[in-house]
C-alpha cells in the first residue's frame, strides 16, 4: 500500500486525469480531417482579418468593475452607504455597456 502513495499526489493525479480525459475526448471526436481549411463552416478567404482589441477590453473592463465591486461589497460591513455604492456601480456598468 505504501508503494502506491505517490499516485495520490496532486501532480501525478492531475497528469493521469488529463491523459484519461484527453484519451476519452480523442476517442469520441475521432481523427481530424485536414483536407481543407475550416473557419466556422465557411470557406477561408485570403484576406487579412484584424478585428482589434477594443471589444475585448470593454468586455474585460466590465467584468473587472463588476467583480471588484462585488468584492468590495462582500468584504464591507452592511450599511446604507453600500446601497449608494451599488447604485453607482450599476450606473458605471450601464455606461460601460452603452459605450
Amino acid at each position: 500500500m505504501m508503494a502506491l502513495d505517490w499516485l495520490g499526489s496532486p501532480p501525478v493525479a492531475l497528469l493521469i486525469y488529463g491523459l484519461v480525459i484527453y484519451g476519452v475526448l480523442r476517442a469520441l471526436t475521432g481523427a481530424p480531417r485536414r483536407s481543407s481549411l475550416y473557419a466556422g463552416g465557411e470557406l477561408h478567404t485570403n484576406g487579412r482579418s484584424t478585428p482589434g482589441y477594443r471589444p475585448f477590453f470593454v468586455f474585460a473592463l466590465f467584468f473587472a468593475v463588476a467583480h471588484l465591486g462585488a468584492l468590495i461589497l462582500a468584504t464591507g460591513a452592511p450599511s446604507p452607504i453600500a446601497v449608494l455604492y451599488l447604485a453607482g456601480l450599476g450606473v458605471s456598468l450601464v455606461a460601460l455597456i452603452l459605450g
